[in-house]
Order: C-alpha cells, then structure tokens, then sequence
C-alpha cells in the first residue's frame, strides 16, 4: 500500500481517483481539470493498492478575507474509502496525517462532515461549530428597478465565458468573509454557467438561484466592491424571500438579518484549531461556493 499525494496533473493516478470519486460521489474532476481550472490549491492524498485508489482525504488551501484580516485555512474534503476497504480505519489514517502536515503552517483546519459521519469526526478531536446565514430585510427589496437588470449568461458565448473567468480572478473582495484564492472552486460550480447573470452597467456577475418566489444570491464576482443594494436594485422580478450565500459587507449588515445555521440535513461543520472559532463569534459564514 502507498500514499501518494499532490498529483492532479499525473493523468494515469488522476484517472484512478476520478474512478472512486465517481464511484463515490457520482462526478468526476477531469473537465475541471482539462478546463484549466486546478490551480494547485486542491491536494489529494491517497492510498494507492493493486493499482487502484482505495481511500482518500484531500487538502484545500483556503485563503479567506476575514473582516478585513488574512486567514489561511486548510479545508478536508474528498473523504472517500473504497467499499472494499472500509471498515479498516484508512480515511482516519489519512486525515490523522494531513493533519500532522499542515496544522502547524496554517490557521486552523476545518471540514463539512455528512450527518453519518459525525460520530467518527468526534472521536478524532475535531470541535463542532455552527455558522450563521444571512438574508435580506424584504424592506430592503427595491420597489423600482434601476440599471442594467442582471441577465442569464449565454453559455455558448465563448467572450462572456473569458470575461467570467477573468472576474473570477480578480474579484475584488464582496463580503466580510470572502475567499480569495476563489478561482479553482468557484468554477469547479460554475464552468457550465448555467445559474450565472451578467449586468452590464456594474460589469458584474453573480451566481443565483431562484426556486418559486424565493432566490439565493450565491456570489458576486465584480473587480470593484459592490453594494448590495445595487445588486438587488438590478434583479428582476418580485420576491418574497433573498438569501445570501455568504456573510455581507460590515456596511450592509444592516439591510440583512442572521440565523444560526448547523449544516441542517446537509452537514455539519468541524474544525481543529482556535482562530476557527471566529466563525461562530464573529457569526461568519463559509460561501457556499468554498465548500469543496
């Protein structure tokens, strides 16, 4: 059995760990990677058998804004054991080590564990924290529309996708917790462009959601820091309900009310190391578009 890690650009192991990826989680990371969106942030550590993946934990290099100050995290993702193997304590093995490798060179460490394992992420010493989500005061929700709307993204204009991914880039900070080494995962979601709209007069993109009366503002993309306000001023349409995918600006957070968030029947949050605990004190948020 070998451990091998940081490989996402050997063909031959990447298609190993996109067969139990698949096999796992149903999708692969070949066109992420063909598209030229790994940037080296994503990690892979994995046990290598008879020619085959058969567990791995994977590191993310996270580099947030967090109120104005930067933080270096390391966020776990891809916790994946063949079903083969299960049973024989490989993935704590893995996550004991990546641990050993880099929580003395970060910030802390953290993850978003399923509800099945939440048991497991306890015994190995990983504190449970909560978050806290942010939606807009429907006071707040313009009456009379302003600017140029925000309008759904042709997919197959290839100009557009070029403008997008340079935005992505460069973005300027648009929230009090903000990622800014974005670019890897914020495509990883959103290369197919299919919830991305475009407002000319801001030259700005956000990625959204809506679902009957109600929408969810997942990320704005903008090389200038916008308002809020000016956003919601360029939606179009009538809402009764705006979520936000991520913590406002400190200037904003009046037009925005919060709710402590646990993961619900999706996950729930974990972390080593005390400079993590500012998410819950300071009622932060990870984007939803950061979660790997």
């Amino acid at each position: 059995m070998d451990l091998k890690s940081d490989y996402m650009l050997d063909d031959e192991l990447r298609c190993l760990l996109n067969e139990l990826t698949r096999k796992t989680f149903g999708f692969d990371f070949e066109g992420w990677v063909k598209g030229g969106y790994f940037k080296g942030d994503y990690i892979p550590y994995s046990l290598l058998k008879d020619g085959k993946i058969i567990s791995n934990v994977s590191a993310n290099r996270m580099c947030f804004m967090e109120n104005g100050v930067e933080k270096n995290y390391i966020q776990l993702g891809t916790v994946m054991t063949d079903e083969e193997y299960r049973g024989q304590g490989l993935a704590e093995k893995l996550i004991k080590y990546v641990v050993s490798e880099f929580e003395n060179i970060c910030d802390g460490i953290y993850l978003f564990g399923n509800l099945k394992a939440v048991g497991f992420y306890r015994k190995m010493g990983f504190a449970e924290g909560v978050q806290y989500r942010y939606s807009v005061k429907p006071e707040f929700f313009p009456k009379n529309k302003t600017g140029d709307i925000f309008l759904p993204v042709n997919a197959s204009d290839n100009d557009m996708k070029a403008k997008y991914m340079d935005a992505v880039l460069f973005s300027a900070v648009n929230s009090s917790f903000d990622q800014i080494n974005r670019y890897g995962l914020q495509m990883f979601y959103t290369a197919d462009r299919s919830n991305l709209f475009y407002s000319k007069d801001m030259d700005c993109f956000i990625v959204m959601n809506s679902e009957e009366n109600s929408i969810i503002i997942r990320s704005i993309i903008c090389k200038e820091k916008v308002a809020l306000a000016d956003v919601l001023q360029r939606m179009e349409g009538n809402y009764d309900k705006c979520r936000l995918g991520f913590v406002p600006h400190r200037e904003d957070m009046g037009m925005c009310v919060c709710e402590q968030y646990n993961g619900g029947e999706d996950y729930r949050f974990f972390y080593i190391g005390a400079q993590l605990e500012s998410v819950q004190k300071q009622k932060l948020y990870f984007p939803e578009l950061s979660h790997a």
